[in-house]
């Protein structure tokens, strides 16, 4: 955020690319947040069907976020760094690697060497120990290498026992709604509700991500939801996957989303600006957060680019296009009739897989 207020960018705009960016990481394949291992659990789709179709919904939302950001610096007439501050390649290429080495040897040993989940998972932590005995000057260290090591255990064990938690807390919930009959209660006020209708099912099912991720981390609001709201929209027609999806992704609407918009908050307060322009340019970059789902609903393709890639890279372009239409509108256009018209476009277009 400081390197982005140096070259001029406003701070609600620094505040809302770091709070919507962050929030992303989330909804991007292979880990989710450890959503998708929990997704595996709970539909029983192998993560080899879960990381396609979720990996081109994350993109999805990234492409939006993107032309967000490219609108805001044509309208903001934005500077690149200076070439005085970028980092060296040498930097760069030795950073990513530290991040790119164990994700590597996770997408490995699932998808070539063909290992469980948990196998891979556990190389992969390997990797990672390992390189934690060298620095980015290539150099060992023994005092250096002795507290990282501290520092990753310490901090492995915090993850461990905060995922550990809510995984727990939401199994005693489901548990709850089971035994006393809540959970079927609940569907059959969402059925009720929204006459059974499928788009009205989904807008109650969303509000209630909303509400519940407003208290809980992202993956247990997730659990929790689907737990009570998945069972109606399959019955409603949508397909397993499609179902957890929709919830997985409006569980994440809190983050950015007000009153509580915890991402939010921490962005700007680390740069010192009003959390309500933050939020504000936050939700108008994230535009994809909100639209993406529905759009899957309404593009059912874009869940199959493992085994119909040509459909389903057609219907993501026509998507993309209607994102790109919503960012012009709600950032670029600065009258109402331009807003609303390209808003209407993006809609349309998006949406247009309905009657097409």
């Amino acid at each position: 955020m400081p390197a982005m207020t140096k070259v001029g960018n406003p701070k609600r705009l620094a505040a809302a690319v770091e709070a919507v960016a962050s929030s992303g990481g989330q909804i991007m394949p292979p880990l989710m947040g450890a959503g998708a291992f929990v997704m595996v659990e709970l539909t029983g789709v192998p993560f080899t069907g879960i990381m396609p179709a979720a990996a081109l919904l994350a993109l999805l939302y990234f492409v939006a976020v993107w032309m967000g950001i490219n609108t805001y610096t044509r309208r903001f007439s934005l500077k690149s760094i200076a070439e005085a501050d970028r980092p060296a390649l040498r930097d760069v290429v030795i950073t990513s690697l530290f991040f790119l080495v164990p994700f590597s040897v996770l997408l490995w040993g699932m998808f070539v060497a063909q290992f469980t989940p948990e196998y891979s998972a556990a190389m992969a932590i390997l990797a990672a120990t390992v390189l934690l005995f060298v620095n980015a000057q290539l150099t060992f260290l023994p005092r250096q290498i002795a507290d990282r090591l501290a520092s990753a255990v310490l901090n492995a064990a915090r993850q461990m026992a905060l995922i550990a938690s809510i995984i727990l807390c939401a199994s005693i919930i489901i548990g709850v709604l089971s035994s006393t009959g809540l959970g079927v209660k609940i569907t059959s006020l969402i059925l009720e509700g929204s006459g059974g209708l499928l788009w009205l099912s989904l807008l109650l099912t969303a509000l209630a991500c909303l509400i519940l991720g407003m208290e809980v981390p992202t993956t247990a609001a997730y659990v929790i939801c689907v737990s009570v709201a998945g069972p109606a929209l399959i019955e409603l027609g949508l397909s397993p996957l499609q179902a957890h999806l929709f919830v997985f992704w409006f569980a994440l609407l809190s983050t950015i989303t007000p009153p509580v918009c915890g991402a939010v908050f921490i962005a700007a307060g680390m740069i010192g600006e009003n959390w309500l322009k933050v939020a504000l340019t936050a939700m108008a970059l994230g535009i994809g957060l909100y639209i993406i789902p529905l759009g899957m609903v309404a593009n059912p393709d874009m869940l199959r680019l493992s085994d119909a890639p040509l459909a389903a890279l057609l219907a993501a372009a026509r998507v993309a296009l209607g994102l790109t239409l919503l960012s012009s509108g709600l950032i670029g256009a600065r009258r109402p009739i331009p807003t609303i018209a390209l808003c209407a476009a993006g809609l349309i277009v998006v949406f247009s897989g309905l009657w097409f």
